[in-house]
């Protein structure tokens, strides 16, 4: 029986993982902040799915959290086999809007959270010599977008260079980069949405259904979407500054629901 664990699992990008893969038939731990949103998604999936689901309330902004997470992805007597990193969160306006303790809460959710779980994960997996993870980065990481932006451009760097150390030892490896996707991730942000083109956004189970494809196939960056990939290729022939300009009148950031 395969074992998937996905943090920022009950909303957004997370709960889409976490039906995809219930209905493949996986055992799945669910990771998110909110203990009683945890235990209804459990509920509704064992229901729907008739699979087994565990639940680990854990904030990833927290060193306790993080440890928590870890001692599960390390359990060889219960091993994950899929690793699914998407927590995340925005912060609302600018650099200087936002406190240094947001700023670097930020960090610690989308790096240090996202690099331990990866080592804890990898590790018992290439002892197994098989294993998945999916690290959720963001349209942002290729467009320069502040703090959001910088974080996420380092999970996919992460992820490519982690995915290279490991060929060969049956750990595959996988950043997902998604534009704007309808969650509830602006909405707990306090952030508008009403400045984006309505051809911008994205539905979550396709962009899931698009990262099992891609994961299928081998790749190691992901970008779902037709419009998504022209974006990227647009942001790597455009000179920065430019195309930066441009993506700062269409909201502050891209991505998955904080958990």
């Amino acid at each position: 029986m395969t074992t998937s664990l996905i943090t920022g699992a009950t909303s957004g990008i997370g709960a889409a993982f976490a039906r995809r893969l219930a209905h493949e038939g996986h055992t799945l731990v669910l990771v998110a902040r909110d203990g009683e949103r945890l235990a209804e998604s459990a509920r509704e999936l064992r229901t729907e799915h008739g699979v087994s689901v565990q639940v680990l309330a854990a904030d990833l902004a927290e060193d306790e959290g993080i440890a928590a997470v870890e001692a599960r992805l390390a359990d060889r007597a219960a091993p994950v086999d899929v690793l699914v990193n998407n927590a995340g969160f925005g912060n609302r306006g600018g650099f200087l809007d936002a406190s240094t303790a947001d700023e670097i809460r930020m960090l610690k959710v989308h790096c240090e959270a996202v690099l331990r779980l990866t080592a804890a994960a990898s590790e018992a997996m290439r002892e197994r010599g098989r294993g998945w993870v999916i690290n959720v980065s963001s349209v942002a990481a290729f467009l320069p977008r502040g703090t959001y932006g910088a974080s996420k451009a380092w999970v996919v760097g992460f992820t490519e260079g982690v995915a290279r150390e490991l060929a060969g030892s049956g750990v595959r490896l996988m950043v997902l980069c998604p534009g704007f996707v309808r969650t509830e991730f602006h909405l707990r942000a306090g952030m508008g949405t009403s400045n984006i083109p309505g051809w911008m956004w994205l539905d979550a189970d396709r962009v899931v259904a698009a990262a099992i494809r891609d994961l299928a196939i081998g790749k190691t960056v992901s970008v779902p979407d037709l419009r998504y990939k022209v974006v990227v290729g647009l942001a790597k022939l455009t000179p920065r500054g430019l195309f930066g300009s441009v993506s700062t009148r269409t909201g502050r950031v891209y991505g998955p629901t904080r958990p």
